[in-house]
């Protein structure tokens, strides 16, 4: 514990607490040393139990919330990884959409077919191509690449995504 002289401020660190007169060895100035405050055991319980309840809470929600996004998207998800153009032998440009599927379940799925959804700045639909992937079952946890050449588009897409036919994203969601 840390005490000061009153008079001439000079600092003493001590272990024992005196409860009685205390004298400087610098000025001779005597001081009474107040008891250092006790910590109240009752309200140090409360302050640990208010903090490990917070903590089973925040878990809580993070598991709630994990599962609610994982029952959403459904047991495939479908991410595109790239959007390239390319030129046919008659000049004419066409968009390629890569991506990957992925199983993140524990049993084995179907593979759906895969819809291309392309967007404006607002998220206006203004092409859907469908097609079917190249695999047919999806493992528990496996990955399945795909790419597909979109036909022409129309003017304004912003946006390109894809999504799974039998597990659609509910239109309010943002990817």
């Amino acid at each position: 514990m840390k005490i000061k002289c009153d008079f001439c401020k000079t600092e003493y660190n001590t272990d024992d607490v005196s409860v009685g007169p205390v004298q400087c060895a610098i000025c001779g100035n005597t001081w009474r040393v107040a008891p250092p405050p006790r910590k109240n055991t009752w309200l140090m319980f409360f302050a640990s139990l208010c903090a490990l309840l917070s903590a089973i809470i925040f878990a809580i929600a993070v598991i709630t919330h994990h599962q609610a996004t994982t029952a959403t998207r459904g047991p495939l998800v479908a991410a595109v990884s790239a959007v390239d153009t390319t030129t046919d032998e008659n000049g004419a440009t066409h968009i390629v959409v890569s991506g990957t599927i992925t199983n993140v379940s524990d049993e084995i799925y179907g593979m759906p077919d895969l819809i291309i959804v392309s967007t404006d700045d607002d998220g206006r639909v203004l092409a859907q191509q469908k097609f079917m992937p190249s695999a047919t079952l999806l493992d528990s946890g496996a990955s399945v690449e795909f790419k597909h050449i979109l036909s022409p588009q129309p003017a304004g897409v912003k946006k390109i995504s894809a999504h799974l036919a039998e597990f659609q994203v509910p239109s309010g969601e943002k990817e």
